[in-house]
């Protein structure tokens, strides 16, 4: 018995570091790639996991948002907004907007993407994480908070 006190709390530090050290890979992992773009000109779909959020046609029931209503000329005036919820905009043109938001813990990084349909008269979104499985619904809520700055503005 006086073993496996003495050995317990050693396992216990050990399966910590293991799995402190897996987070911190990922979280490496996630800040060494980057966002998907465009795809045949739309946003690019949401993978099986739930942690993302798409608004384009044929988005499954379970990742689907709806568009944000068209208020803006040009997406790179809604950068202030984007950063104004912490993300840092790493592309910015007419009809795309890309950025990043980052955790604070272990730096996971999340995709938000912008597509300005004027057609459609929308702006449709992306949001989604890179690595893991599931955000715990960060990536809808975030793209809920920009519809209501941007829709607020119109």
């Amino acid at each position: 018995m006086k073993q496996f006190i003495m050995i317990a709390p050693m396992v216990l530090v050990g399966l910590l570091l293991l799995v402190s050290g897996y987070f911190a890979l990922q979280g490496y992992n996630s800040r060494s790639a980057t966002s998907p773009g465009l795809s045949g000109g739309i946003l690019a779909p949401c993978g099986s996991k739930p942690n993302a959020v798409c608004s384009e046609v044929g988005t499954d029931s379970a990742h689907f948002i709806e568009p944000i209503g068209l208020c803006v000329l040009d997406l790179s005036s809604v950068a202030k907004d984007v950063e104004s919820l912490g993300g840092k905009v790493v592309r910015s043109e007419t009809n795309y907007l890309a950025a990043e938001f980052k955790s604070s813990f272990f730096g996971f990084v999340d995709d938000l993407e912008l597509r300005k349909d004027s057609v459609a008269g929308v702006i449709h979104i992306r949001s989604a994480s890179r690595v893991g499985y599931s955000d715990m619904g960060v990536n809808r809520k975030r793209a809920e908070q920009l519809r209501a700055l941007l829709e607020g503005r119109g």
